[in-house]
């Protein structure tokens, strides 16, 4: 196409007036520079330049969060040929993370690394941010069940035993959780109010006090991710009673389900995913998509998310949307029946 614009450009040498010959050469050019620049844009967003992508983490680093993202970083930056930097930034529950790629540049060069409190925020924070209008969905990356878990030294010995016990004394069973609103807190009021118990609610600050208070039984009971419990299941000192997944635990294969126990429509999972800023080219975030599934699907990166805890799960961009407006509901149902005030 710019040849045949470059060819026209030399006929109007021979037209019949320099007048004309001048607006010719000058029509002609435009069309060289717009067909320059429509190409040049195609191969921009079909090859991305070879800076480097900015994944933030809203987290601290040393988390489960954190050692998923850069497990997917340096597989990531093979494949695509280029840098691929964990920046954590952490604060504010995730929000602080998410505001800074929500205002970043739609060019696909920073990308969110969020776990599923992304849907929770909202409804308990003020955020400036909009989990669905200011981020495009790339791909999830893996889902994450919880474990009921009580002290090797209860009483307690079975799922049926703690619901049982809390029917029997309501109010008196106490369960810890990570922080008031957390996806632990919300785990476990949405067990209780499927199974129709009263538990009292101890939250603390953060997954290491309360896996403290049940490794020295201030509290009865908690729900928690493999990725912190494993070890301590492992050494004897915790007891699981159920996983919260639809289909028992990789890593925990003797573990019955919530649903096979007691409750057959219980499910809660956790989930860990990538977003790009709002109004990211469709060709860019495709681009992105093909990557990670990819990189997922490595038995190295497979391997190493199961080891952690976690379950590989690439998604379309159009999965991962359905997942979080699915959640966005159930959440905001959570909160509600549990009555958590928004900060």
């Amino acid at each position: 196409m710019i040849a045949f614009a470059v060819e026209n450009l030399a006929h109007v040498e021979h037209g019949p007036t320099q007048a004309s010959r001048t607006v010719l050469k000058r029509r002609a050019l435009a069309v060289c520079l717009l067909i320059a620049a429509v190409l040049f844009s195609t191969a921009q967003a079909q090859d991305p330049p070879g800076r480097a992508i900015k994944l933030v983490v809203p987290f601290p680093a040393g988390g489960g969060v954190d050692a998923v993202a850069r497990t997917i970083a340096e597989k990531l930056a093979t494949e695509l040929k280029q840098p691929v930097i964990v920046d954590n930034k952490a604060g504010a529950g995730g929000a602080l993370g998410a505001s800074l790629v929500a205002r970043s540049a739609a060019d696909g060069f920073t990308l969110l690394f969020a776990n599923n409190g992304q849907a929770v925020l909202p409804h308990l924070q003020k955020v400036d941010w909009d989990p669905v209008k200011d981020f495009k969905p790339v791909s999830n990356v893996a889902t994450y069940a919880m474990v009921v878990l009580v002290n090797a030294n209860s009483p307690i010995k079975t799922l049926s035993e703690l619901i049982q016990s809390a029917k029997s004394h309501p109010g008196h069973i106490t369960y810890g959780s990570s922080g008031l609103g957390g996806p632990l807190h919300l785990g476990m009021e949405m067990f209780r109010s499927a199974a129709g118990i009263d538990i009292l609610h101890v939250p603390y600050k953060g997954n290491a006090p309360m896996t403290l208070a049940l490794l020295g039984q201030e509290i009865a009971v908690s729900m928690d991710t493999l990725a912190v419990s494993l070890p301590h299941i492992k050494s004897g000192k915790f007891r699981p009673l159920a996983v919260t997944s639809q289909r028992r635990m990789t890593l925990l294969p003797d573990v019955p389900t919530i649903r096979e126990l007691a409750l057959p429509e219980f499910e809660y999972e956790g989930w860990q995913a990538i977003f790009a800023p709002a109004n990211t080219p469709a060709p860019v975030v495709a681009r992105l998509n093909a990557a990670l599934i990819k990189v997922i699907g490595l038995p190295s990166v497979s391997q190493r998310l199961i080891d952690l805890g976690y379950e590989p799960k690439p998604s379309s961009p159009q999965e991962l949307t359905t997942l979080l407006a699915k959640d966005l509901v159930i959440y905001r149902k959570a909160i509600q029946e549990a009555n958590i005030k928004p900060e």
